[in-house]
């Protein structure tokens, strides 16, 4: 009896249409992502106009004329004026509780509780505002200064009430003789805090001053004890002030020849015209002093201050140097390009060879990238000529073999979608931007789109975004 041999039945391979799709789909995607982080990606610059200065950054020390107010009996001070106000010869500035006693007092007459006004309010809201505006979080520090002075302001206002309280009580309450009123000596802006440089003048100061390491400011706030005769607040008696720099010695001696000089304060981004003069005092540095006539009131809290002096600056359109590119051109003597063509376009007249060999000539359209007064000669692209290649003269015999070369600095434009190369003329620059001509003939205008990064493109290259 025959065996019988069994086969494997091998199923026919059915392919599914749709699995298809989705593999082809899926391939592509991810060469698609592989192309994308495999390209350098194109990002654009819109030219905008702007300016840049010199980096010329300093940190100073204000010299002011500032008379030191002590105590006139021992008691609790309470302020009546802000710091940064001024007042005037007799104005009340503080008062003294002897025996702490006016408070206990106040309390039990219940003055009640006093809303603010809409005057105190606007005084709240201005000094939150101005010092957002010229808060740097590197400065963090400055908000102690900060919360000191909200904390006057909230005692000033607290204690405006107290003291229509005080004009209320009977002189045979007792009370009223032993609180003792502190008025101005004389006319100056009030500031709530000492630090042992109230007399140092400008030909005293030495790179000691400038360490902030061994610098101790007191704050004086309301509501304290103090002994007689101790600091109590100061008056800075005058506007002018002045503000004293180290600098090197070449610089401040032609500041000092320039009479002023145009400074740019940090905190606030404000700028003044200073009145300069060269100091020598001493201990082997130069200083520089810088004298003001406005904006004392602005920097009262301050007794160092981060300043800019704007030396130099030029406007322009502003591009990033990571823009620019330098490329090579043929120079062209200038009789030597015309315009033809259909459309009346620049190009040359160049010599060429029919194919009998006899010598004829051809209209070679080519952009212009430059034209140089002072030479007479065009920059035209390395692309379209070559060198050795023999140019005519319009209505001339004479003849121009192209061979001089040149380079030129510009950007890419991205204006029509490729990389246009556009010369530039830079006024000046920094480590980051420059600054360059606008409204040239073949450059850059404002609200062009240019390539960010030079090296990520190449010349007439097609770019997508």
């Amino acid at each position: 009896m025959a065996k019988n041999k069994v086969k494997k039945y091998r199923k026919p391979l059915n392919l599914n249409i749709g699995m298809i799709i989705f593999g082809v789909v899926f391939v592509y995607v991810v060469i698609c992502i592989i192309m994308y982080f495999q390209t350098t990606h194109i990002v654009r610059y819109e030219v905008q106009e702007g300016s840049l200065a010199t980096d010329n950054l300093y940190r100073g020390v204000i010299l002011r004329s500032e008379t030191v107010v002590n105590t006139e009996a021992a008691g609790y001070v309470n302020y009546y004026a802000r710091e940064g106000e001024r007042v005037a010869k007799g104005d009340l500035v503080y008062t003294i509780d002897e025996t702490g006693r006016l408070n206990e007092y106040l309390e039990d007459l219940s003055l009640g509780e006093n809303s603010l006004s809409d005057k105190e309010l606007a005084e709240f809201r201005s000094e939150i505002v101005s010092y957002m505006h010229g808060f740097e979080p590197q400065n963090y520090e400055s908000i102690y200064e900060f919360k000191n002075s909200l904390k006057n302001t909230v005692l000033k206002l607290a204690n405006a009430s107290m003291l229509e309280g005080i004009n209320d009580i009977s002189d045979t309450s007792g009370i009223a003789n032993i609180v003792n009123f502190c008025n101005a000596p004389e006319t100056g802006v009030v500031a709530y805090w000492t630090d042992g440089y109230e007399g140092l003048t400008a030909d005293a100061v030495t790179e000691a001053v400038f360490d902030e390491k061994n610098y101790e400011k007191t704050q004086y706030l309301g509501n304290e004890l103090s002994e007689a005769g101790t600091p109590v607040y100061k008056l800075s008696t005058s506007e002018t002030w002045s503000l004293v720099i180290p600098i090197e010695p070449d610089r401040g001696a032609q500041l000092e020849q320039e009479g002023y000089v145009k400074v740019r304060f940090l905190k606030n981004q404000y700028e003044s015209w200073g009145q300069t003069q060269l100091l020598n005092n001493g201990d082997g540095n130069t200083y520089l002093q810088l004298t003001f006539t406005n904006s004392m009131i602005t920097f009262i809290s301050d007794r160092f201050l981060d300043v800019e002096l704007i030396l130099y600056e030029e406007t322009g359109l502003k591009i990033p140097n990571s823009s620019i590119v330098e490329k090579e051109f043929f120079l062209i003597p200038e009789e030597y390009v015309t315009q033809g063509g259909d459309n009346g376009s620049d190009g040359v007249i160049r010599q060429c060879y029919l194919e009998d060999g006899t010598i004829s000539s051809e209209f070679v359209e080519t952009e212009v990238y430059y034209y140089d007064s002072d030479t007479g000669e065009y920059y035209l692209d390395v692309s379209i000529l070559n060198s050795g290649d023999v140019l005519h003269k319009t209505d001339s015999q004479e003849t121009y073999t192209v061979s001089k070369r040149a380079t030129l600095i510009g950007v890419y434009n991205m204006n029509k979608g490729y990389a246009d190369f556009k010369q530039i003329n830079i006024l000046y620059q920094n480590d980051e931007y420059s600054i360059v001509e606008a409204n040239t003939r073949y450059g850059l205008n404002v609200y062009d789109y240019i390539v960010l990064d030079a090296e990520a493109v190449s010349d007439d290259q097609f770019i997508y975004e």
